[in-house]
């Protein structure tokens, strides 16, 4: 039984999904995915290897597009509008939804042009150094980087890279962030500097993200979504939607039994 949060919060909905199903040629990998991502909020999606979050994600700002015989069945629609629409320009999707992932990729270029290179792109016609300035204060990295600009983005730490990535994307003015697991490859410390970001930068976009850290969907999230995946007759693995709803109530009072043994440690 799929059990979702029906009761939408007083936030406007910026995705939408509706029994979405995701495609590679004839195999079904996650199937009838229904659920709502709110403005200005956190959304953690969490559940084991090959249940679908990744792929899920990639949906919204059609990144899944550029894989070789994937497509979509169902509805996302973002603001309003179907994402999947004959004549919507997937660019211009990705420039608005950005995309944060899993292991740091700065361009090999200085951390300013890190920063200037996709707003050149983009047509960006105001001042770029106050462009880049506010981006990487944005990131909380400004003041670590403002000395030393002119060097290459790949000299700094993996949490420094990690939110130069970061930088990158709110650069470019997108209207949500998507991140697929950005601190699987981080330390710690650097690890509690992201959480710490994504909780102001939440006050301007709307943030969805990919963890396997049940903890940091704990710290960040408002709203969760569990999924997990079973065994095909082809022998993969098809992920699905368990349950949606308010982290407390997902890790403290979940309705579904396989939830509650996801987040008690019985499984996964």
């Amino acid at each position: 039984m799929v059990s979702n949060y029906s009761n939408e919060v007083a936030t406007e909905t910026v995705f939408k999904v509706e029994n979405v199903s995701v495609f590679y040629g004839s195999f079904e990998a996650v199937k009838g995915v229904n659920l709502y991502i709110p403005e200005n909020q956190i959304t953690a999606f969490i559940g084991p290897s090959g249940c679908g979050k990744s792929t899920l994600l990639r949906c919204f700002n059609r990144l899944n597009d550029l894989i070789p015989a994937a497509h979509v069945q169902g509805k996302i629609t973002y603001k309003g509008e179907d994402l999947y629409r004959k004549g919507v320009d997937a660019v211009e999707v990705r420039r608005r939804i950005g995309m944060v992932f899993q292991k740091p990729n700065p361009f090999p270029k200085s951390i300013y042009d890190n920063i200037a290179f996709g707003a050149r792109i983009n047509g960006y016609r105001g001042e770029m150094d106050d462009l880049v300035e506010r981006s990487l204060r944005q990131a909380a990295l400004w003041d670590e980087v403002k000395d030393k600009l002119k060097e290459n983005g790949l000299s700094l730490s993996g949490g420094q890279q990690q939110r130069l990535c970061i930088a990158r994307a709110v650069a470019i003015e997108p209207e949500a962030i998507l991140m697929d697991e950005p601190c699987s490859a981080l330390d710690p410390i650097s690890t509690l500097r992201v959480e710490e970001l994504l909780n102001e930068l939440k006050e301007n976009y709307t943030i969805v993200i990919v963890t396997h850290n049940m903890q940091q969907a704990t710290r960040v999230a408002d709203m969760t979504a569990f999924f997990n995946a079973k065994a095909t007759d082809k022998g993969g693995k098809q992920g699905y939607l368990v349950e949606f709803d308010q982290t407390e109530q997902i890790f403290q009072n979940p309705k579904e039994e396989a939830t509650r043994d996801y987040v008690s440690g019985r499984f996964g």
